[in-house]
């Protein structure tokens, strides 16, 4: 911890108070009366209200809560030093039974008249915050911290944090940055900590500041090198702000590293490499993560992998998973793809096949289907049902130029070969 400057007490209410001056919301130490507080004479309890006490730490040492508590609810003191001591306990005690209502009320009747010693007065206002925290009443748990700040002239990277957190929570995304940041620079001399980057990526997520996000998520592979999470996510933002390249590089060392560990990374790694143009790497990467159980092996995984290979123009294992792809619910499309590439590899007999299946599931291309199947029917010189199909192909409107002239064509070939059509 260390003292508030003004610079960052006005950048804090500017933060809390969304610009506008509010003498409540502003952390203004009064250094000189601190140090009075700090060296005043401590106070003790007085003997009575001391021995009762005394015996309420007894039974809570020996575990029983409950007996503490009733020991302490038979004192009603006098003296205002007393009082705010045992409502402290009180409150401390029903903390710890998870009666956050009850702690808030006894911290707070303990703290109101500022008679505690200086330690447990800082602790216990500190407390209230975490508690009101804890209860989801993040605008109060706020002007908490900052009365805290006030009272201790102190800066606290946990404290800076739950200031983030609370204004998080309470959707005021903007409001983040600030004691995000404040926390980060507090923590920078020892261990760093995830909680304000991950609240500062949060907060630029949520306002579509994707640039920022980006610059977050550096600095979080800097400070964590052997952080899975880190890199993959760097990863994600990059392809987010369309930097395949940077993208790329972060996935592939973290794949290189073991890092990737969800199917989603997988799918990430592959879209990338077929961002940058090499979509032959992104089929491999693809198949690779589903044969070995990576990502499920699904209808639209295996569409995936076939149109990697398709762009990589990497024909025979294209259409083996386009086939295997429209198997899962008989898609007709997928078929036609399938079939169609078949007909390059000059597998005319499964290329037939396929379209036939493609046909018979009521595809709605069927004038570039017939345009195939005259094809493969063709180079099989079966001249009577190439014309057939290339027939229906020119029924079409849209093959219908084509078809008409690969019509005669055919049939000139089938005379010259003395077929009669």
């Amino acid at each position: 911890m260390k003292n508030l400057s003004k610079v960052t007490a006005l950048a804090l209410l500017i933060s809390v108070s969304g610009g506008v001056v509010s003498t409540s919301a502003v952390a203004a130490p009064n250094y000189a009366e601190i140090e009075k507080r700090k060296n005043a004479k401590t106070k003790v309890m007085g003997e009575r209200v001391g021995k009762k006490v005394v015996k309420a730490f007894e039974l809570y040492e020996a575990e029983d809560i409950d007996g503490a508590i009733a020991v302490l609810k038979e004192l009603d003191p006098s003296d205002r030093f007393d009082k705010a001591t045992v409502d402290r306990y009180l409150g401390q005690l029903y903390a710890q039974k998870d009666n956050y209502q009850l702690a808030i009320k006894h911290i707070r009747d303990a703290v109101k008249p500022d008679v505690l010693n200086f330690n447990d007065q800082e602790q216990s206002m500190k407390l209230i915050g975490d508690l009101l925290a804890n209860t989801k009443k993040y605008k109060e748990a706020k002007q908490a911290y900052i009365d805290w700040m006030d009272f201790t002239g102190e800066e606290d990277a946990t404290v800076y944090t739950r200031i983030a957190q609370a204004n998080y929570e309470l959707g005021l995304f903007k409001d983040v940055v600030q004691p995000a940041e404040r926390a980060i620079e507090l923590n920078a001399k020892g261990e760093p900590k995830k909680a304000p980057f991950s609240l500062l990526m949060g907060a630029y997520y949520e306002t579509k500041d994707f640039p920022n996000v980006v610059k977050v998520g550096e600095r979080m592979v800097k400070s964590w090198p052997e952080d899975k999470k880190s890199w993959t996510n760097l990863g994600r933002f990059y392809m987010q702000v369309e930097d395949y390249s940077k993208g790329l590089n972060i996935m592939d060392i973290a794949y290189d590293n073991g890092y990737l560990e969800s199917e989603t990374d997988y799918k990430v790694l592959a879209q990338l490499y077929s961002f940058v143009g090499i979509p032959y790497k992104a089929g491999f990467h693809m198949e690779k993560a589903v044969n070995e159980g990576k990502v499920e092996r699904t209808k639209p995984n295996v569409t995936a992998i076939a149109s990697y290979y398709h762009n990589a123009k990497n024909i025979k294992t294209a259409a083996k998973y386009y086939e295997e792809a429209a198997k899962f619910d008989n898609d007709a499309e997928l078929f036609r793809k399938a079939g169609s590439l078949r007909l390059q590899e000059q597998q005319f007999d499964k290329a037939v096949a396929l379209l036939n299946k493609a046909l018979d599931l009521g595809s709605d291309k069927e004038g570039q289907i017939y345009s195939d199947l005259a094809e493969a029917y063709l180079q099989q010189e079966k001249y009577k049902q190439a014309y057939a199909a290339i027939s229906k192909a020119a029924e079409d409107p849209s093959t219908r130029k084509f078809a008409r002239s690969w019509k005669t064509f055919i049939k000139d070939k089938a005379q010259r070969n003395g077929v009669s059509l």
